[in-house]
Parts: C-alpha cells; structure tokens; sequence
C-alpha cells in the first residue's frame, strides 16, 4: 500500500511539474554558432581601346582600359560585397612603326597605384580614383543590379545624387555594366557571406611588336582573378579570367585595327580562343583556367605560392597537369594579389 502511495505521489509531482512548464520539455542547449549564408561569385571585365591615336609629332598611343570587378552575391541577387578595379595600359609607338615603350614593363593596375595615379589633385573632392572606386563599391552593397542601374548620372556618367556624389565624381557607366556582368556570371563556387573578397590584376606586354612586312603589334595581356577568403585565409571560392587586348598598326605609325571595337575575355571567347586542338590534353584556356581555379580552393596563398613548376612555369605535379598544361606563374600572382586587397 505504501509502494502505491509512493508511486501516486511521485506521479502527481512530475504532472504539477510539466504543467508549470507548459507541458514543454528543455531543448538541449548548443554551443555551435549558424553558419554563414551562401553567396555565388562573379568576375567581370570590359575593356575599351577608344583613347588610342595614330603617331603623328608625337609618338602613337594604344591605350587599353579594362574595368574590372568582382562580387558576391545572396540568393535574393542583392550585392554581399564588391571589388572595383581598372588596367590602364599604354603602349607607345613611333611613325616609323616601332614600340617605344619597353617590353619588360609591368603595369599597375589603379588601385595598386593609389595616390601615384594622381588624380586626387585635380579631383573636386580631393579623390583619387582607387579612394572613388572603393567608396562605390561599398555603396552599392545590400542593392541589386536593378537598383544599381537606376542610380541617376549626368551626361557624363557622373553620379548626381548628393550622397554619392560627395565620394565618387568619376563617371560610373563602365562600373554599372561590369557589375551587372558580374552578377549574371556569379555562381556557387563555395563562398560564404562572412568571406572576404579579393580582386588581382596584372599586366604585361611582352608579345608586342614592331611593324616591318607586316602591322606591329601592341598587344595588352592582363590575368584577372576574384578569390574569395575565410577567417583563416583559405581559399573558399576563385574566378581566373584573362584578355588579349590587340592593337595593329602600320609601319608609317597608323592604327590599322578598330579601336571602336568589342573585347571578349578567354573565358568569354570559350572554344573560340582556340587553344584546344593544340592541348596536349585537349583543353581549352577557359577549362584549364577554371581547373586551376577549382584546384586552389582549400588552400592558402603559401600553399599556392609553393607548387612546383618548370622553367617555362607549368606546373609539374601530376595532379594538377591531367587538366592544367598552361603556365600558372601569373595565376599565382593574382591569387596573392587578390589576397593582399580583400577586405
């Protein structure tokens, strides 16, 4: 009798006890924080050679401008950050159809340049151009391409609103187009909303040449790269992209190609760069381009900076050669360059 009493008491104990809480029992408490949102990454380039000239008094002008950018971007299509950046190239060439400029030269892009570029004396604020394109890629964080497009300019492309306008006074039209271009190539390569976004750039022009029998060649060869970094600065997400950029000219010194022309980038090109057929692997530029890219997810800038290659700067380690026979020298570069911008 005293066993069922027991019982009875104890039961009645654990019901007055759930009904205090609501009939609810306790979730078990967890100590791990939510990860972070899925972005997609995007790299986009548009270049123009409409400021170059002939040679006349003075030496002839092929003058490249790639705009370059990369974002990240939520599944709403609203901006999570963003990188702006611009390759001004100048080749200089004679009237007799030679190339002034030397060959070996390396060329910044403007954010590397900062004050050097030197417009911040002649700008109305005080800007230069890396502070300017900086400020607007901050500004169009948490907006979509929609609304982005819709910022008001003047005829000059400059912005009219008086928020933006007290940090950007250059003309925004080419960063508008290459946002828009970026966001419709983003996609889901691995990134998170909490990663920080690099963008890096390098120039040469070393496969220039003079006019003799046949038109000089001022040819602009710029690697892109956007690369995503997680907290302990790996890899989370790479975009490599490059352009050929070519302007002829004749040996009297004038330009002979269409400088009012469209530029397409290799990953834009595709199969039309034509590299395949003489693949030892069969592969094209853009799909060699895209394995290095997929390859360094997961590692560091070190790591990256100490995979083994030959003396022409391809890589040597089997892995990486089944899909990857160009030369990666550059694409180590921008990698690190992309680290040493993000933000």
């Amino acid at each position: 009798m005293k066993k069922r009493l027991a019982l009875l008491l104890s039961l009645t104990m654990i019901m007055v006890a759930l009904a205090a809480c609501g009939g609810k029992t306790e979730e078990p408490v967890s100590n791990d924080e939510p990860s972070a949102a899925v972005v997609k990454t995007g790299l986009a380039v548009i270049t123009s050679t409409a400021k170059s000239t002939d040679a006349a008094d003075a030496d002839g002008l092929a003058q490249a401008d790639s705009v370059v950018v990369a974002v990240t971007v939520d599944e709403a299509g609203k901006i999570v950050d963003a990188a702006i950046d611009q390759a001004q190239t100048k080749i200089n060439f004679s009237k007799e159809g030679k190339i002034v400029t030397p060959l070996d030269t390396v060329f910044l892009a403007k954010q590397e340049l900062g004050a050097d570029y030197g417009m911040g004396k002649a700008s109305s604020i005080g800007k230069e151009w890396n502070e300017q394109a900086s400020a607007f890629a901050d500004y169009v964080i948490g907006k979509t391409v929609d609304e982005i497009k819709g910022i008001a300019v003047n005829e000059e492309g400059v912005p009219t609103d008086a928020e933006l306008a007290s940090s950007v006074t250059v003309h925004i039209t080419e960063f508008v187009e290459a946002i828009e271009k970026a966001v419709a190539n983003a996609q889901d390569l691995g990134a998170s909303a909490d990663d920080k976004l690099g963008l890096g750039v390098i120039t040469t022009i070393a496969k220039s040449k003079d006019a003799g029998d046949e038109d000089g060649l001022a040819q602009v060869y710029s690697n892109y790269t956007a690369v995503t970094f997680n907290a302990d600065g790996v890899i989370t997400s790479s975009i490599i992209d490059a352009s050929q950029t070519n302007v002829t000219f004749s040996k009297e010194g004038k330009i002979t190609s269409d400088i009012a022309g469209t530029y397409k980038t290799k990953n834009e090109l595709g199969a039309e760069y034509g590299m395949a057929k003489a693949s030892s692997i069969g592969k094209e530029w853009n799909e060699q381009a895209a394995a290095f890219a997929e390859y360094v997810v997961g590692k560091t800038v070190d790591e990256i900076k100490g995979i083994a290659v030959n003396e022409e700067g391809v890589a040597t380690d089997a892995e990486i050669t089944s899909s990857v026979t160009v030369h990666i020298t550059d694409f180590v570069t921008i990698i690190e360059k992309a680290f040493n911008s993000a933000k």
